[in-house]
């Protein structure tokens, strides 16, 4: 071979392979725009009168889910300027129709069973996370049913033994964490918080076994179990991905440890207590059935995980907040002074609806922090709305937002400004909150259908969270607890908070929130 042949040979070659990649590049560019170019066309052209709007996107698929996934509040109220209260949008590739206001709440979280469905939007979710047989795993009436156990277990009797263990466990972990040493200092308090709401729920709810079992190896477990709710598994829960590994490596490990304290109970003849888990270990279903121990398990797996998400969020703003306004947290103290004495004898479930103000906090919190800002159905057949041509088809999946209607001005005058008393009898910061609530048994005792009120943060219907009385006294007494310990401010001593994280199906607020913290003398 000659030298020219020697040189060319290689560089021919090399020239013929960025040849070919110029070629794909330009073939996968050209697709592209032909894409958009198309998806735009048929916006434009192919209008469906009967559907509601779609909002405008350039790229098929992708839609607006990158918009809506920054921030859905933002994303919710442009639209409604733009298109009304109820519109499409694509998300995933998936048409989703969003109906807002109080007419949406009603319409989708009060819609019956042969139009909407929740399982089918939510099972690939949580049946990896909480396990078979329970939840969305089962069917609806079958749940109900499951709510109905649980619901027994969240007495009144109930909560005035929880309140002494919740104080005690947050006295605990501020005594033993190295974060609160000394007189003043500070602490990333979205974590703090997570541990406190994890102990609290733990060893109130499902016992002291239980709780004792939360040290670093189990808490690491249910972090691999909370990486299932990731918003990506909607599409690729099936999929081999590092965080399903874990996932379903720490569900069954859970699980297993779950089942072993249920055999302990059974073996050992202890008198029963009031936890939730005896509770379950009792019931029996309709056909005859006794709840078997391993639904047991998974249900305690959900109990824990389905609440840990909200209370911890909430309970994060109610400190962040209280940071941004110290003014608030020293009116908290003095109420606390003032109704329990002095003193400040331990608390007591009676003392938590004395403390007003203490209440007033907690909902304006789930207010203007509404836990979930997004909740899906699946349509079953198609649905009209009324006062519009609009036909839902089967096609679409709805979506609500209860948050949005608490963020309406038209209920809540200045709605974006954190106002505990907005809530003080006469104030005027609230309007249409006081109207008559509709109740419906759904199986599990009569509950608020939630219709006409703009003010939902536990959600409506059949779905709505069972657990909502149990969240108030626990959250309740978290925050009397550290106001009582604590005084909080900003390090730069604002009256801000950190912006919040909507990159998970819970609002939350962005990691880390740093804030300051002084002992109080008399604590």
């Amino acid at each position: 071979m000659g030298l020219l042949e020697q040189v060319t040979g290689p560089l021919a070659q090399q020239v013929a392979q960025r040849g070919t990649g110029v070629v794909v590049a330009a073939g996968v560019a050209a697709f592209l725009v032909c894409s958009v170019v198309l998806n735009v066309l048929s916006q434009l052209l192919l209008k469906n009168r009967n559907e509601p709007p779609v909002v405008f996107h350039w790229f098929p698929v992708i839609g607006s889910t990158i918009t809506y996934g920054m921030d859905p509040y933002k994303f919710f109220f442009s639209c409604r300027a733009k298109y009304g209260d109820v519109f499409t949008f694509i998300l995933l590739g998936k048409k989703t129709t969003v109906y807002l206001g109080r007419s949406g709440n009603d319409f989708i979280l009060n819609g019956k069973l042969k139009d909407v469905n929740a399982e089918e939007i939510y099972t690939v979710l949580t049946t990896p996370v909480f396990g078979k047989d329970v939840v969305y795993d089962c069917p609806n009436s079958k749940l109900m049913e499951q709510k109905k156990f649980m619901k027994i277990g969240l007495s009144t009797e109930a909560f005035r033994q929880y309140v002494p263990i919740i104080q005690g466990e947050v006295e605990q972990f501020i005594k033993g964490s190295s974060d609160f040493k000394g007189e003043k200092g500070t602490v990333n308090i979205s974590d703090s918080i997570a541990e406190i709401t994890i102990y609290t729920a733990s060893h109130a709810l499902q016992g002291k076994e239980v709780r004792d079992k939360f040290d670093s190896s189990f808490a690491a477990l249910y972090h691999d179990l909370d990486m299932g709710f990731s918003p990506i598994n909607f599409m690729l829960h099936w999929a081999p991905l590092p965080h399903n590994r874990a996932r379903d490596h720490a569900q069954r490990s859970v699980a297993k440890t779950y089942m072993e304290i249920i055999k302990n109970r059974r073996a050992g003849n202890e008198k029963e207590k009031v936890d939730i888990m005896w509770q379950l270990m009792s019931s029996t279903y309709k056909d005859g059935t006794k709840v078997p121990d391993k639904e047991i398990a998974h249900m305690m797996i959900a109990l824990l995980m389905a609440g840990q998400h909200s209370s911890s969020s909430s309970g994060s703003w109610i400190m962040l907040r209280l940071a941004a306004r110290p003014d608030i947290m020293e009116e908290l103290y003095q109420e606390q002074i003032r109704v329990l004495g002095s003193d400040l004898p331990p608390l007591k479930y009676e003392d938590l609806a004395k403390l007003t103000l203490h209440n007033n906090v907690l909902k304006e919190i789930l207010r203007l922090h509404t836990p979930i800002h997004s909740i899906m159905r699946k349509v079953k057949q198609p649905m009209a709305v009324a006062g519009t041509r609009y036909v839902i088809p089967t096609s679409h999946v709805l979506m609500a937002s209860p948050g949005c209607t608490s963020r309406d001005p038209t209920y809540f005058p200045n709605p974006l400004d954190w106002n505990p008393h907005r809530w003080d009898a006469g104030s005027g910061g609230v309007i249409g909150n006081d109207v008559e609530e509709e109740h419906f048994d759904y199986g599990y005792g009569l509950i608020s259908k939630g219709a006409s009120s703009p003010y939902l943060p536990f959600g409506a219907g059949r779905h709505r969270c069972i657990g909502e009385q149990f969240a108030m006294v626990q959250l309740l007494t978290i925050t009397a607890t550290m106001v009582r310990t604590f005084k909080f401010r900003n390090l730069d001593g604002s009256k801000e908070v950190v912006d919040t994280d909507y990159t998970s199906l819970f609002t939350r607020p962005i990691s880390p929130a740093i804030i300051e913290w002084e002992r109080r003398e008399k604590a």
